[in-house]
């Protein structure tokens, strides 16, 4: 589990094929902060943009680790296999703070960023139109995760082939995860708040006598 509290920004530097076609997924290597991988161990979960992925293997000293992401994951992903920033967020431990919101590092959908502009001197609001199958979700205040960052959702606008939604973001967020270099028909990463997930369930599972 993750809070979608942001805690380093990494970079994609390397990604290798893992056999001689797509089908067999790929290997990222993943740059890291200096000191970012002290406390983390091989088989840690490391959400990458929102995505829980597994260590592989790491490197300390030099800053780094790989992880394997299978063909399903590459599909169902955004910016997952190409060179590139990343936001990086290590597995909540049982103590923590949850700053954020409850998140599994599972992927609902990938969504495409629609507007994207200064409001005032240093906010900016973001605008994200998502999939039809996730605006059910989706709720004025309620919380979702924008490649693995907690939001806050500030306005809902319904339509036919989904939802836009729109996110002010704060000087601090845009500063300290990838989300301030945005930019207009980017694809990125959902993942839908997961009480909603559990009330979906509640309210449309049949009745057992």
């Amino acid at each position: 589990m993750f809070t979608g509290i942001i805690s380093g920004l990494g970079r994609i530097t390397q990604v290798r094929a893992l056999g001689a076609d797509e089908s067999q997924g790929k290997r990222l290597t993943i740059a890291t902060p200096p000191g970012y991988l002290a406390d983390v161990q091989l088989g840690d979960s490391i959400a990458i943009n929102g995505a829980c992925m597994t260590v592989t293997t790491l490197d300390t000293a030099a800053h780094h680790f790989t992880l394997d992401i299978s063909p399903e994951s590459l599909g169902k992903t955004a910016s997952l296999g190409e060179p590139g920033a990343v936001n990086l967020e290590k597995a909540m431990r049982a103590n923590d703070r949850l700053g954020g919101h409850m998140v599994s590092g599972h992927v609902d959908g990938i969504g495409t960023v629609t507007h994207f502009a200064l409001v005032g001197d240093d906010w900016k609001e973001l605008r994200i139109r998502t999939p039809a199958e996730l605006a059910r979700f989706i709720a004025y205040k309620g919380s979702i995760t924008v490649n693995g960052v907690s939001l806050t959702v500030n306005r809902v606008i319904d339509g036919h082939e989904g939802c836009e939604l729109s996110i002010n973001l704060i000087p601090h967020t845009l500063a300290n995860t990838t989300l301030g270099a945005l930019h207009t028909s980017q694809r990125v990463n959902l993942e839908i708040d997961l009480i909603a997930r559990y009330v979906e369930r509640m309210l449309t599972a049949p009745k057992v006598n």
